[in-house]
């Protein structure tokens, strides 16, 4: 039904009760369709996750977060960006993904912390073939690649997709083999070989993007809204 409402926004708030009145008074002042919150008066809301059937969980309290990942729910840390301009493309929600730690397991990156380089490219092209375990993040792109299938049959609003990683050739098979294997098919990838991460992401415009390194968080909060998905090896926060 063209109708049907596909995505839902969920308020979790460590507020109490009576700040949840201002809060959904807030969302009515600008036009939000929010209808559903639990507030928890300082106790840790990701618990709820579960009856709600989440997606995803942002938050700008870490601890929250990570208790969210462990329970298995795709999750990040809400990093403080700068000011955006409008978005030039008012008919799409266009997220970015990097690879691992985040879409995929950080399997490659032990090898490539505690072995180098070489050792890295060896591992990924010698097992090119095989798809690499699924990361935290795996399940919110399945329910995007789902929600994409069903705004072609039944809206204009479309959902592109972006792997940001900085992976290079060789090691870019593996990844697009997983994505295969998972039949999940993106709109664009980027392997960019460790370079700076924010200045494509200016190009692809996304309006979020999530990574597992500090680091590349705060080059991409510049220009898009960014989620710190912590827990892999590069995680030094």
């Amino acid at each position: 039904m063209n109708g049907e409402r596909r995505v839902e926004v969920v308020i979790l708030s460590r507020s109490d009760p009576i700040s949840g009145l201002r809060t959904f008074s807030s969302c009515k002042e600008h036009d939000l369709s929010i209808e559903r919150g639990v507030f928890t008066r300082g106790r840790s809301p990701f618990g709820y996750l579960e009856p709600f059937r989440a997606s995803l969980f942002l938050s700008a309290n870490s601890a929250d977060v990570r208790g969210a990942l462990a329970a298995g729910f795709p999750a990040a840390t809400v990093v403080l960006r700068a000011p955006l301009a409008a978005s030039r493309y008012p008919d799409e929600i266009r997220i970015a993904f990097d690879g691992d730690a985040v879409l995929f397991s950080d399997e490659a990156e032990q090898v490539f912390q505690a072995q180098g380089l070489p050792a890295f490219l060896e591992h990924e092209v010698g097992k090119k073939e095989l798809a690499l375990a699924n990361g935290p993040l795996k399940p919110l792109l399945e329910a995007l690649h789902k929600l994409q299938k069903l705004s072609h049959e039944t809206t204009r609003m479309r959902i592109p997709t972006a792997l940001v990683t900085a992976r290079s050739a060789p090691a870019h098979e593996r990844a697009i083999r997983t994505l295969m294997a998972w039949n999940i098919e993106i709109d664009e990838a980027m392997f960019l070989g460790g370079l700076d991460k924010g200045p494509f992401l200016g190009k692809f415009e996304p309006d979020f993007f999530f990574d597992d390194q500090i680091g590349h968080c705060e080059s991409a909060r510049v220009v898009t809204a960014t989620g710190h998905v912590p827990g892999g090896i590069s995680d030094a926060s």
